[in-house]
């Protein structure tokens, strides 16, 4: 496979799927000999980001230095895979326009099956009150408006989802398959 440099920005609720589908598509994207590199947000939570917390101020702050990242693997080739919940539309804007080889991927749940997911008791924390500012529950989350691709995952198989990506990628032409 030969690829350029993008970010594959995935964004929803926690327990959406967006970390799932990243890692089926990193593994589908390795095998074919891309170079890429992930940033997921509860790893970058405890590196890069550590010690924000919770609020709008804070929340826009992880957002804008996963995207600082990101910018510099993607300007040097890497295709760069960030599944962070990313609430807020113009913070999410900003780092687009600021990275231009962006795909956004909304990971697409209600809130229901996003709580029947959670393992780690995160919205039942949320809902006692454990927990203030959790999206979806006691803070906004802002869905994307025109994102690049809309992965339904209450509906889809895991596979349509990477699928579906993988598709768009080829059809903006970040990757394209080399034949043997």
């Amino acid at each position: 496979m030969q690829h350029r440099g993008v970010t594959v920005w995935f964004t929803g609720l926690s327990g959406s799927g967006k970390t799932t589908i990243s890692q089926a598509l990193e593994k589908k994207l390795r095998a074919a000999g891309a170079k890429l590199e992930i940033l997921d947000g509860d790893i970058v939570r405890t590196n890069l980001t550590k010690g924000l917390g919770f609020s709008k101020e804070d929340r826009d702050e992880n957002v804008r230095r996963i995207g600082f990242v990101a910018n510099l693997l993607t300007r040097n080739g890497v295709i760069v895979l960030v599944s962070a919940i990313s609430p807020y539309r113009d913070v999410r804007d900003q780092v687009r326009q600021r990275i231009g080889d962006f795909v956004e991927v909304y990971a697409n749940a209600s809130v229901e099956v996003c709580e029947s997911r959670d393992v780690k008791g995160l919205y039942k924390k949320a809902r006692s009150g454990e927990i203030k500012n959790f999206t979806g529950i006691s803070d906004p989350y802002e869905e994307p408006l025109t994102p690049e691709v809309n992965c339904e995952t209450e509906q889809e198989t895991l596979e349509e989802s990477v699928n579906k990506v993988m598709a768009k990628l080829e059809e903006l032409g970040y990757i394209t398959p080399v034949a043997v």
